[in-house]
């Protein structure tokens, strides 16, 4: 395969990876595109003259089973300094309150309300407390199991983590879920901060109430803002994650959002999407 090497830092940069990404399919696109074509080690760049519309970028994404991402103009990979990510269904691959809910038979209930709530049509804080409520009497214990038993890091999250590690950017977790998962994850992964909401607990047993505010899509937002003003840095050196309608507000504030595996609202919304990637794709949409 021939390989051309642009440099022109006027032209736009398309990221091409994925599992079933092979050389001939990355030099086909390449051709589509219009432009040069650059292997790296872990996905192929476009260095193209001009930036494909979206309905041509959605039919190549279907036609080659492959991530294909156009990064912003306005965003320098180089100058990323934060990556702040949702947890369920982003970093993990479960949502931990439906989960909860099985231990107490009502987890069709509380996972229908989280579905519609993730595509934005509940309002999520709302929607957080009945299913919260839902869970009232069950015993805390079901927590630990939920953590040992159920959840699991979504593919390419340590491999993310280690490589923001190595770039010396900071990593938060901010989530409309719970802070006993999100604590024994920013201690299992090294993560620099986190957000979540508090389940009240009494006599080792849940009373159906959230403790304080709930964090919803504005607590995102703002908790953003709050990183990158503790931390001296526009939000356009902000790298945002997330999966549904709640993490939109948050996306939307960063120089780089990432829509994992998500919800169709939210990959329309998104500058950049995955889909075939596991999250240490991430790491090549800000590869120098």
């Amino acid at each position: 395969m021939r390989v051309v090497y642009c440099v022109d830092e006027f032209m736009p940069v398309i990221i091409l990876q994925g599992p079933q990404l092979s050389a001939d399919s990355a030099a086909a696109l390449a051709e589509r595109l219009q432009g040069g074509l650059e292997a790296r080690a872990s996905h192929y760049r476009v260095h193209a003259k001009r930036a494909p519309d979206l309905a041509t970028l959605t039919a190549l994404r279907i036609e080659h089973d492959c991530d294909i991402n156009v990064l912003p103009e306005d965003f320098a990979p180089a100058r990323a300094r934060l990556f702040i990510t949702d947890m369920d269904s982003t970093l993990i691959s479960i949502e931990c309150i439906d989960e909860i809910a099985d231990y107490i038979g009502v987890k069709p209930q509380v996972a229908a309300i989280t579905e519609a709530a993730m595509r934005g049509e509940l309002n999520f804080e709302q929607s957080l407390a009945r299913r919260v409520a839902l869970l009232q009497g069950l015993e805390a214990s079901a927590l630990e199991r939920v953590y040992h038993e159920r959840l699991r890091l979504n593919p390419g999250a340590e491999a993310l983590i280690a490589g923001l590690q190595e770039r010396g950017i900071k990593s938060a977790l901010v989530s409309g879920g719970f802070t006993f998962f999100t604590s024994r994850l920013q201690k299992r992964l090294g993560l620099d901060y986190t957000l979540a909401n508090t389940l009240d607990i009494e006599r080792d047993h849940l009373t159906g109430r959230v403790r304080g505010d709930i964090v919803g899509a504005q607590a995102k937002a703002d908790f953003l803002t709050h990183l990158c003003q503790e931390l001296n840095m526009p939000p356009a050196l902000a790298v945002a994650a997330g999966d549904g309608a709640n993490d939109l507000l948050m996306m939307g504030r960063a120089g780089l959002s990432v829509a994992y595996h998500a919800k169709p609202a939210v990959q329309a919304q998104a500058k950049t999407t995955l889909n075939h990637c596991g999250l240490d794709g991430i790491l090549s949409l800000i590869e120098n």
